[in-house]
């Protein structure tokens, strides 16, 4: 694995530790072919808890598994809609934006992204998550 720089560290971090609750998976830090479950941070080791292994990891070897934007499902949309005000859409129809008017509305909004794997901080991209597979999440439309 390629060495982090410490910016991509700290947005890892953030990322995680916001998703702990919500039981994302990762990247096999062990080789056992199965995606592993975060169960865990410790900051005084700086380690991340996988529940699969039952032992802790440098955040260099955890990729999570997360879902693009454009993966939203209708139903997303629509419960998206019941917090935010308005959404913004790009060319593609991939909401790139919310309008909201107050903090407890941002708070639901990215509760809302973290809760269902949505990569909101475009982690993907940026090479510091893996797509997830389709159906690994089961986020179903309704």
């Amino acid at each position: 694995m390629k060495e982090l720089t410490i910016e991509e560290k700290s947005l890892l971090l953030q990322d995680l530790c916001a998703r702990l609750p919500y039981s994302v998976k990762c990247y096999p830090v062990i080789t056992n072919g199965e995606p592993n479950t975060i169960g865990g941070y410790c900051e005084v080791l700086n380690d991340f808890y996988i529940r699969e292994v039952g032992g802790w990891f440098p955040i260099s070897m955890i990729k999570p598994y997360l879902r693009p934007m454009s993966s939203m499902t209708k139903e997303e949309r629509k419960e998206l809609l019941e917090i935010a005000v308005a959404l913004s859409y790009n060319k593609d129809d991939i909401i790139i934006g919310t309008q909201i008017n107050s903090f407890r509305q941002l708070d639901g909004v990215l509760d809302l992204f973290n809760s269902h794997h949505l990569d909101w901080r475009g982690l993907i991209e940026k090479g510091l998550a893996l797509e997830a597979p389709e159906g690994m999440y089961n986020i179903k439309e309704k």
